[in-house]
């Protein structure tokens, strides 16, 4: 068993320029004792899949309310695969619809978060279910 804390990535993928709700998270995980690492603003699926490589993370949690979580979402699952990265837990959190949950699951999300979710329901959630990769 490892003492490092688990590795979270925040990424704000496409096009969507409201990050408020990524830094709080971010902030609030830390305060939880997660190591995290925040990506900024409009990060492609690309970006994203190469920054949990290179920052070798347990965990990547996508902040999207743009709309567009139906399509960077299960690209970013996909590359992650590609990449030999599969066993990152990968969370959603934003205006998802409830409808789209279930396909949003099958690409490779472990849960999504709406609005009103708290940071210790994010944090509980990640703690139950992410391992420390390697």
């Amino acid at each position: 068993m490892t003492d490092r804390p688990l590795k979270v990535l925040i990424a704000k993928p496409g096009l969507d320029g409201h990050d408020r709700g990524a830094k709080v998270l971010a902030r609030g995980l830390r305060d939880e004792g997660f190591e995290v690492v925040y990506t900024g603003l409009r990060q492609t699926p690309e970006m994203v899949a190469t920054a949990a490589l290179q920052e070798d993370v347990d965990v990547v949690g996508l902040s999207i309310l743009s709309g567009a979580h139906m399509t960077l979402v299960p690209k970013i699952c996909r590359l992650l695969g590609e990449a030999g990265l599969d066993d990152i837990l990968v969370t959603v959190g934003g205006i998802i619809p409830d409808d789209d949950v279930p396909a949003l699951k099958a690409a490779g999300v472990a849960a999504v978060f709406g609005p009103g979710t708290t940071i210790a329901e994010v944090a509980d959630f990640v703690r139950a279910n992410a391992r420390h990769r390697g």
